[in-house]
């Protein structure tokens, strides 16, 4: 297992280190509901330096990322961020990615840990224009500081005006002392905040200044388990559950970032089934009869049989009811529709909503 920077600080806060994507992370503090509401109220730290970044630079740095993502990365600027992914050949995703403008011919992908050498493997692949690729993911560290309260707890570790950042913008300046730190207005939780990117030797001074900022808005350090109950409750995609090599961008309620005014990869393919409507559809649903969907049950229609599979779901600490994503035909798909899962042999009914669940 490799260690980030911090895992030692991890370690001495006494988190439970589990294995993540080849790392030892933390997947808890003082407990999931716990922290979910620290996010959701204040102000909480992930550790999330796991997570992939992919340099790429040249004149042809543009024209390899139209080749490779689904989204058209033309309409960036500099400092502007965007949600893409990387489709595959057999109308799947290879991985769900964003892609930061640092400047003309000088590109950030971050892309997901467990998917770090298959994303360099497929971008380098189709990389015959001479890009320059720099795979800096084991050198880099990233927080993700998340909730309402981020901006104003942070404010005096940098000359960035943090409350004014606009979403899925980045700058890059003085953060905690230290320079060239990405300062990113993204995150994984719908509760706001920032994800901040930097080198792994600045990563533990960088720690102890943001909990020093933040301790007068009650700060903590959040693990994966909380990370991934706030996403959720925001309906956004987990790859690995939600999408996969087999989900189509469409399919997975992706057609906003696939683009048919480029060519891609897949993009003919992806297009005529567009074109002639897709089968089945990723939704939403909460639970009305008790019970907790997990990945991978069983969903079935009125009758008993077997329509789909339910790729995320939780007990929603902000809504105090189960909740879960999975995919179900189009006849089943629009909200109201009633739908049942599958737990220990028995149907328990469930019904189709509109996500985002949470709704600040």
């Amino acid at each position: 297992m490799k260690n980030t920077a911090l895992t030692h600080i991890h370690e001495s806060l006494g988190a439970k280190l589990v294995p993540f994507a080849g790392y030892n992370m933390p997947v808890q503090y003082e407990g999931v509901n716990i922290e979910h509401e620290v996010v959701r109220n204040s102000v909480g730290v992930f550790d999330v330096s796991h997570m992939g970044e992919f340099f790429l630079k040249g004149e042809n740095a543009l024209a390899l990322i139209q080749k490779v993502a689904s989204n058209d990365a033309s309409k960036l600027v500099d400092g502007k961020a965007q949600y893409s992914c990387l489709p595959n050949n057999e109308g799947g995703i290879v991985d769900d990615l964003i892609i930061y403008k640092i400047a003309d011919n000088n590109y950030l992908l971050v892309v997901n840990a467990s998917n770090i050498e298959k994303d360099w493997n497929w971008i380098s692949k189709h990389n015959d224009l001479g890009v320059e690729m720099i795979n800096a993911s084991e050198d880099y560290s990233l927080l993700a500081i998340q909730g309402p309260k981020a901006a104003e707890a942070m404010q005096s570790l940098t000359s960035i005006e943090l409350s004014n950042m606009p979403y899925y913008t980045f700058q890059i300046g003085e953060f905690a002392g230290k320079s060239d730190v990405i300062v990113s207005a993204t995150g994984y939780t719908g509760s706001g905040g920032f994800e901040i990117y930097f080198k792994n030797e600045d990563a533990e001074e960088i720690w102890n200044k943001v909990f020093e900022a933040g301790a007068s808005f009650g700060i903590k350090p959040i693990g994966l388990a909380a990370r991934d109950t706030l996403r959720l409750e925001m309906g956004f995609s987990l790859y690995g559950n939600d999408i996969s090599d087999t989900t189509s961008p469409l399919e997975a309620g992706l057609g906003w970032i696939t683009k048919f005014d480029k060519e891609f990869t897949n993009s003919e393919n992806l297009k005529k089934q567009k074109e002639a409507g897709i089968t089945r559809k990723l939704v939403g649903f909460e639970m009305i009869d008790r019970g907790i969907p997990r990945h991978d049950y069983e969903i079935a229609d009125a009758a008993g049989n077997v329509v789909g599979i339910v790729t995320s779901g939780t007990q929603s600490p902000s809504l105090g009811i189960a909740i879960g994503m999975g995919y179900v035909p189009l006849d089943l798909a629009t909200p109201d529709s009633e739908i049942y899962i599958r737990i220990r042999n028995k149907d328990v009914k469930a019904k189709v909503v509109k996500t985002p669940f949470y709704k600040k």
